[in-house]
């Protein structure tokens, strides 16, 4: 069995994923006070009109990346794309990239193959843009624009505040970008959001996972990418098969490896996506599956209801990493150091 590494806070021990997570409400707070520099990169932006954006992550930051996707096409109307690392560092391909924007997002911003994407993009006429906790960091040396999220220290291998800050850095860009008041004002209140949903607790899911031989996050639009990291950290922390998939996406061909033995969890947020998660919630429960909800008004799942349909998803992911991680100390595992991984994985 391995043994669970704790930090000492006051009277009570807790894990590294424990109170790096609890960082988060001080965190948000902190980048938010820091939109000089968001605002600088905004007018950067648009004086470069870029006519395409190409997203560069692996993992969680990739998940990211899937977040900034439905953020830059729904508000900015510039279509997304994802990088593929491998085409710069194993096929030795630069494509063109005149008039687009490369946006690399990165915890540690030292993983080989990104930093390379990110100088291959650079000389190849893209402007490129870095979103990373380390801004002495080889992929933020590459870029010409560097927006730090300024989360501090990471020392859990399993992501959760740097995600939480990238996904509010890109909210953060994209509201300087368009001006959009309901947006800034929404940002206002993360902080005390981020705060507040810490006692939502979420542990009924998460003890659903126990037994479990499979599980499954869905979710559409804003929520897809929080879906995907939600489902990510299952897999990581909990050594458990676990899938994000699009809530429409859901009823296709995943549908058959739904049963009741393999919990879906559901993020809804509250616009125009919402009534897909809602039909599905409906019709996985009548067809008797193991289904959890957060957010609207059929959720199971305690919530402190919904605001901005940008800003939710990425709330929400609080009280699942919450949930994640008191499941892994339940069972004797480590949060902090899952098996065979390492914080900074050097592919190539």
């Amino acid at each position: 069995m391995t043994t669970i590494t704790t930090i000492t806070t006051g009277t009570a021990a807790t894990t590294s994923m424990a109170r790096e997570i609890a960082e988060i409400p001080a965190l948000s707070a902190a980048l938010l006070a820091r939109q000089g520099t968001v605002s600088a990169i905004a007018a950067r932006l648009r004086e470069a009109r870029p006519r395409i954006v190409i997203v560069c992550g692996r993992g969680s930051s990739g998940h990211v990346g899937v977040y900034f996707r439905y953020l830059i096409e729904a508000r900015a109307g510039v279509i997304v794309s994802a990088a593929a690392p491998s085409v710069f560092t194993a096929y030795r391909r630069r494509p063109d990239m005149r008039d687009a924007l490369f946006i690399v997002v990165s915890q540690s911003g030292r993983s080989p193959d990104i930093v390379m994407a990110t100088e291959q993009a650079r000389d190849a006429g893209a402007l490129t843009l870095a979103i990373v906790n380390d801004d002495a960091s080889p992929v933020a040396e590459a870029a010409t624009l560097v927006l730090p999220i300024g989360a501090g220290p990471e020392r859990a291998v399993a992501a959760t505040k740097t995600v939480a800050l990238s996904m509010q850095a890109g909210i953060q860009l994209m509201a300087a970008l368009t001006g959009d008041a309901d947006l800034n004002d929404a940002l206002r209140r993360l902080p005390d959001r981020f705060a507040r949903v810490s006692g939502c607790d979420w542990s009924p899911w998460g003890g659903s996972l126990a037994n479990a031989s499979a599980a499954f996050v869905a979710a559409r639009g804003y929520g897809f990418g929080p879906a995907r990291e939600i489902a990510l950290k299952v897999t990581e922390v909990l050594r458990l098969p676990a899938l994000g998939f699009s809530a429409a996406e859901l009823r296709h061909g995943p549908r058959s490896a739904v049963t009741p033995s393999t919990p879906v969890l559901l993020l809804r947020q509250d616009d125009e996506a919402g009534a897909t998660v809602d039909g599905l919630c409906r019709d996985l429960a009548d067809a008797g599956e193991t289904v959890y909800s957060a957010g609207g008004a059929a959720g199971t799942l305690p919530w402190i209801g919904d605001d901005h349909p940008i800003c939710d998803p990425v709330v929400m992911l609080v009280p699942a990493y919450t949930a994640i991680e008191a499941e892994a100390r339940r069972r004797g595992l480590d949060p902090d150091n899952p098996q065979h991984l390492s914080k900074v994985t050097r592919t190539l």
